[in-house]
């Protein structure tokens, strides 16, 4: 089934927030916010949503949600505010400094969850989300988005997760068959540019964190280990090395030329692929659009990207976005009702129909991929089990020091080898987790 236009473009807003999420993560600074002891049954909430380019699709579904919410809750009433996702850590970081003038529900990137919950702009919903009914469905690694030390922070909104674009007619033309390994994948990208030295085998970046990551956690490796306040980075392991050799080698002459590919993200390497210049490309669900509307429509298929053994798929990073109730909100309990009901599977169906946003229930997912087959190899993704990056505040600090990408980089181009490499981007990385506290 193909996407309409506004489910194109909604879909590639989609794909812009994913990147937003992740390069622009920035939490607001500790705040001395705390509950505000009340908690009226009556009034008007106040929500931040995040706007979206094409947001009218998106609104419609908000306010479905909240028309059902205020008629089950009289006396109460919805205000929602669509705030800029670039703003959005000011805006963020003044609401936990200004309870006053704090939202009561917001919507957030799910790598930010444990910056917020350090500075205390967050309630903890533990015993709401256990009493929930609908969230003994979430899928686990959604719900460790919303989790912090074990405590549960807000609810899980959408998720997003990559998996392994490949082009069928050249496939077909150099009779390939598709990679059921790793080690098959990286033997079949040189196999492409040796006869097609125009085509990049698999195009790969080195500043693309997301797609290096399935092969470092394929390989039995972690990025960091421990919880909260203690966590130590794993990625200098002899497990993380082999799996950051094994996508480092894919840079070369052989497949995706360094002085060409090492500067690559993610974006550059979809872009890749749905013009015609790469056989293969790790993309996520919502790289969809881009690729249906490059020159390669019609010619392409999605599976999930391969494990280090046969019939085994690579852990994905999820990502996406959740919705938390603030702790300074004079409406607890509305508010956690109302935040309940945006999340809702009802909800997050409708969405997925309006903006391509891929469901946090896994029956909500397997509805959503009957209705759409090209959803289908992002379900199986996640089915197998995606992951999620340490639930530390320090995680923002390390994304925009941009210590992963740095560490490839210097792989790539020679400088220095994985054991140094990875070494010194364990030592940014533990420097990092000791100064969150």
């Amino acid at each position: 089934m193909k996407l309409s236009a506004p489910r194109i473009r909604a879909a590639r807003t989609a794909a812009a927030l994913a990147a937003l999420v992740v390069a622009t993560a920035c939490a607001p600074q500790t705040s001395d916010n705390s509950s505000s002891g009340k908690d009226e049954k009556s009034g008007t909430l106040r929500v931040w949503l995040f706007q979206e380019v094409g947001n009218k699709p998106k609104e419609k579904v908000v306010d479905a949600a909240v028309a059902a919410f205020e008629k089950a809750h009289k006396g109460a009433r919805v205000n929602i505010e669509y705030i800029p996702v670039e703003t959005r850590a000011q805006r963020i970081k003044a609401a936990f400094n200004d309870p006053k003038s704090a939202p009561d529900v917001i919507e957030y990137g799910n790598t930010d969850t444990a910056g917020y919950v350090k500075d205390g702009g967050l309630a903890d919903i533990s015993g709401e989300f256990a009493a929930w009914e609908e969230a003994k469905d979430t899928d686990p690694t959604a719900r460790q988005s919303v989790t912090v030390d074990g405590k549960v922070y807000g609810a899980p909104y959408f998720v997003g997760v990559r998996a392994l674009y490949y082009r069928t007619d050249v496939f077909k033309e150099l009779d390939l068959t598709v990679p059921k390994t790793q080690a098959e994948l990286a033997e079949t990208a040189r196999r492409i540019h040796a006869a097609k030295p125009d085509l990049y085998g698999l195009a790969v970046g080195g500043a693309y964190t997301y797609g290096a990551m399935p092969f470092i956690w394929a390989n039995g490796g972690e990025l960091a280990q421990g919880t909260g306040g203690s966590y130590a980075s794993a990625i200098d392991s002899a497990e993380a090395r082999k799996g950051i050799k094994a996508y480092t080698s894919l840079f070369g002459d052989t497949n995706c030329p360094a002085a060409k590919c090492a500067g690559m993200g993610g974006n550059d390497t979809v872009t890749a692929f749905a013009s015609g210049k790469a056989a293969m490309a790790i993309g996520g669900d919502f790289s969809h659009a881009a690729v249906e509307a490059g020159t390669v429509k019609g010619r392409y298929a999605v599976v999930p990207l391969p494990g280090v053994k046969a019939g085994s798929v690579a852990p994905a990073f999820a990502g996406g976005n959740n919705l938390g109730v603030l702790k300074s909100t004079a409406h607890r309990t509305l508010a956690v009702d109302l935040m309940e009901q945006l999340a809702s599977k009802k909800t997050q169906s409708e969405l997925f129909d309006a903006m391509g946003f891929l469901p946090t229930y896994t029956d909500v997912r397997e509805q959503v991929a009957d209705r759409e087959p090209f959803v289908a190899p992002f379900v199986k993704t996640l089915a197998s089990g995606a992951r999620f990056v340490p639930a530390s505040p320090a995680w923002a600090q390390i994304d925009a020091s941009l210590v992963l990408p740095t560490m490839f980089q210097e792989i790539v181009s020679g400088k220095k080898d994985v054991a140094k490499a990875s070494a010194d981007a364990a030592k940014k990385m533990n420097d990092a987790f000791s100064s969150a506290g």
